[in-house]
């Protein structure tokens, strides 16, 4: 199973549809498309040859653990070294830091790759980037200066590490202590499980970010703190020195990711260091887990490219049955099964999920810098808007599609998609903890519901509602382009009138939000989705004749996915209203 990196779609949905050096450049961020290209082109060369090549073999022998520590998968190590060695890590990070200074978008783009590439690989450098934005975000100069260069270089990695053997998402409940120390440091100690890169071979050092308790902090979340806990403690050079209390108990046996090391870490009184103020960790943590969010958005459209370009390569390729009269090729004893229309809808379903979630996620990337760097207050404002209400559609709406890509890429190879020598099988087990993470999928729903949208009043929803209303207004006047604005505008209004129903409902029910969750960011998906696929063919329609064959086929694929998905939300928008009580029943379920 090879994989080449798709670098005409993402340019067309980065330059084309959404015109993004345009839109850093009026918010005062320079950069060109030159540049842009120029990075995305050689990350994608070092994905292809040097990453890619790792997926399957690393899937097969997994990690392993000894005395000495977690052992990654063969090559694994060297790929990191060379990863490090051109500089990829650094493209985003600060300049201050040693990096390149690059918007958010342009390394979102690189790890959208390097999760087709090879998504366990890709796992052990994707939460360094996280740890890095989190302690540039709140930890004093002391710390920064320690840890920021060398999270930034890759010459370190970094982790979360928040679940607790007797808690996940709950984190009130978790109980890890932090003593104080006469020396300003803290003692920390508990166990943390499913840790993703909790340890490895690929560097000297982790930095470990964990949320504990200090002896008298207040019950709940309130009385959670975050510290720094690097694997090993630092010398007075800043080198990683003796071991500091963080032992790996176990790596734990899992359906796919087997090349990435999920660990079991026991702190036993390992020296951590306060990030921020006591009792605010877990506001403090809440930098690095939107950023893993959207993080895992942008690994599940990479796992999901992956499996697209392994369907439509068997679908040329396989001959099978006749085809429809007219698609028939009497000089062969069958035809290719891209030519049947289920294996067709199977194979357009997939590139208008892909296609969509790549817009979406690249304009929420735009959204990062634009909250971080765009000169204009009001934009910043906006532009952190957007990312509150979204966030949880990023994460949830895009790792189930990545779900049913692979899953539709398996049935279009049908037997050869079951076993393993294409791969397939294993972009399925791989997309699968892609709902899980960071959350699971019902808690982003409840997330944007009860918090994001019911929670301010419907602000910021209406603030979307009205950006996509402007945006059908425009392309309501040309003709090529009426059935997409009238489809847009009817679900604005639909969406508009169910967000006020909804709010008044959890006035009178306390299950609306509960019941209605799921099906409502399933909707807003679709919705955002839609706006993308029509500014797509809004850029087409206007090359006129100068269209290619590829913009036309990005023509063809927004009208599928509004005669053929879209329509999904009528389901969704009666499901959103139905009776709480159906599914609330206690005769429904034996308790």
């Amino acid at each position: 199973m090879t994989y080449t990196p798709p670098l005409r779609d993402m340019r067309f949905a980065l330059h084309e549809v959404l015109d993004a050096a345009s839109v850093l450049t009026s918010a005062g961020i320079e950069i060109d498309r030159d540049t842009i290209d120029g990075v995305i082109e050689g990350a994608g060369e070092i994905c292809a040859e040097v990453i890619a090549p790792l997926n399957a073999p690393g899937d097969v022998q997994g990690c392993r653990r000894d005395e000495e520590g977690v052992h990654t998968p063969d090559g694994f190590q060297d790929a990191y070294e060379k990863y490090v060695a051109g500089g990829w890590p650094a493209v985003d990070a600060d300049e201050r830091d040693g990096g390149g200074g690059l918007p958010n978008v342009v390394g979102s783009l690189i790890k959208e790759m390097l999760a087709s590439a090879n998504p366990s690989w890709a796992l052990y450098t994707s939460l360094s980037a996280g740890v890095y934005r989190c302690l540039n975000a709140n930890a004093g100069d002391e710390l920064k200066q320690t840890y920021l260069p060398n999270l930034a270089s890759g010459r370190w990695t970094g982790t979360m590490c928040l679940t607790e053997p007797h808690c996940g998402t709950d984190l009130g409940m978790l109980t890890t202590r932090a003593e104080p120390q006469a020396d300003g440091t803290y003692l920390i100690s508990g166990t943390k499980i499913f840790i993703t890169s909790g340890d490895h071979d690929l560097t000297d050092n982790i930095v470990h970010l964990v949320l504990a308790r200090t002896p008298d902090a207040p019950e709940g979340t309130r009385g959670i703190s975050l510290f720094v806990v690097p694997k090993h403690q630092l010398t007075d050079d800043g080198g990683p020195g003796r071991a500091n209390g963080v032992h790996c108990d176990g790596i734990e046996s899992k359906m796919g990711l087997h090349g990435s090391a999920t660990c079991v870490l026991r702190f036993d009184g390992a020296v951590g260091h306060l990030v921020g103020q006591e009792n605010k960790g877990l506001a403090a943590m809440f930098v690095m887990m939107n950023g893993a969010r959207l993080g895992t958005g942008v690994m599940a459209l990479g796992v999901a490219e992956r499996a697209v370009q392994a369907a439509l390569a068997y679908s040329r390729e396989r001959l099978q049955s006749r085809a429809p009269s007219s698609l028939r090729d009497p000089a062969k004893p069958a035809d290719p099964i891209i030519n049947q229309p289920d294996v067709r809808r199977m194979l357009l379903t997939q590139q208008a999920w892909v296609g969509g979630a790549r817009m979406f996620l690249y304009w929420l990337a735009l959204q990062t810098d634009l909250r971080r760097n765009a000169t204009d207050l009001e934009v910043r404002s906006l532009a952190e808007d957007h990312l509150s209400l979204l966030t949880p559609v990023a994460k949830a709406f895009v790792s189930d599609r990545a779900v049913d890509v692979s899953s539709l890429a398996m049935q279009v190879l049908g037997g050869a998609g079951y076993i393993t020598d294409y791969g397939v099988e294993q972009c399925l087990r791989d997309a699968r903890i892609l709902p899980i993470y960071e959350g699971t999928n019902g808690v982003q729903s409840h997330d944007l519901l009860a918090r994001k949208v019911i929670g301010d009043g419907g602000r910021r929803m209406e603030q979307l509602l009205e950006l996509v209303a402007q945006f059908t207004d425009r392309i309501a006047e040309t003709p090529d382009l009426v059935p997409f604005a009238l489809t847009l505008d009817t679900l604005t209004q639909d969406i508009r009138e169910l967000t006020r129903d909804l709010m008044v409902g959890t006035e009178q029910d306390e299950f609306r939000v509960g019941t209605s969750a799921v099906d409502y960011l399933e909707l807003i998906g679709h919705y955002l989705f839609a706006r993308f696929w029509a500014q797509a063919a809004e850029h087409v329609v206007a090359l006129g004749p100068a269209a290619t064959p590829f913009h036309k086929r990005q023509l063809a694929l927004a009208h599928f996915y509004f005669d053929k998905l879209l329509p999904n939300t009528a389901a969704l928008l009666l499901r959103a209203r139905s009776s709480t009580a159906v599914l609330m029943d206690p005769a429904a379920i034996d308790r």
